[in-house]
């Protein structure tokens, strides 16, 4: 059996990626903190895609918490190891710097950031000992090019970025590689609130992307076809940045 922990994984592209590993062959713990009605949709949807996975609660933006829950799944699966990680959890709490509150740029920081840290840190042993390993963080077109009102956000991705690229050159000669996919606007919850119409016009694809694009590139970085693929940035934003 082979084991994928996909974080975030209740909705949008979180959802579409533990489809797209369960079509792979992939047992998927989805990982939430809130939403059981909606984990539970995905797990109904990955057992649909003809494998099986469990529901695994935590929040990711705590290092406790994080690490309490991992190392449980581990004592109860003493034989075998999580091979893919997707840090794919995250937040907006969108506001010019003028008037952002603390705790909204520590929130998202913590969420978007921290969580690699947290999340990854108790998975990549096991993964270095075993000798194979892919790690596939969610960055964004804001940890790329910045974008006005999303100060935290933008720093939150751009940090994962950068450790991406740093931790992707610790582990390679252990066949683990560690990737980052940075999508721009995606049709998920994420993107309520914005003018979908004016800024569809600005994109050269002249529309949003879907979340099962986004997870047909994380599935091909989960793959032994991507091993030569370490330490990238992988844009998916329909030609608005390059």
């Amino acid at each position: 059996m082979k084991y994928a922990l996909v974080t975030g994984g209740s909705r949008g592209i979180g959802r579409a990626v533990c489809v797209k590993l369960a079509r792979m062959g992939y047992f998927v713990i989805i990982n939430f903190v809130s939403n059981q009605t909606e984990a539970e949709k995905t797990l109904s949807m990955v057992k649909e895609a003809g494998s099986d996975g469990e529901l695994l609660k935590f929040d990711v933006s705590s290092t406790e918490e994080s690490a309490k829950a991992l190392e449980a799944w581990q004592a109860a699966h003493p034989d075998d190891y999580i091979e893919v990680l997707v840090n794919n959890a995250g937040i907006r709490k969108d506001n010019l710097m003028l008037w952002m509150d603390q705790d909204d740029w520590y929130k998202v920081l913590n969420t978007g950031l921290s969580a690699f840290y947290n999340v990854t840190k108790p998975l990549l042993k096991a993964m270095v000992l075993k000798k194979y390993g892919r790690i596939i963080n969610m960055a964004s077109l804001s940890g790329l090019k910045g974008l006005p009102g999303q100060t935290n956000y933008s720093a939150a991705k751009g940090g994962l970025i950068a450790a991406t690229k740093a931790l992707a050159q610790e582990v390679a000669k252990k066949r683990v590689t560690v990737n980052a996919v940075a999508p721009g606007f995606i049709n998920t919850d994420m993107v309520e609130g914005l003018d979908i119409k004016a800024l569809s016009s600005q994109i050269p694809a002249g529309r949003f992307g879907e979340p099962e694009e986004v997870a047909a590139l994380v599935g091909f970085l989960a793959s032994p076809e991507a091993s030569y693929i370490n330490g990238e940035v992988i844009s998916i934003n329909g030609g608005l940045y390059t």
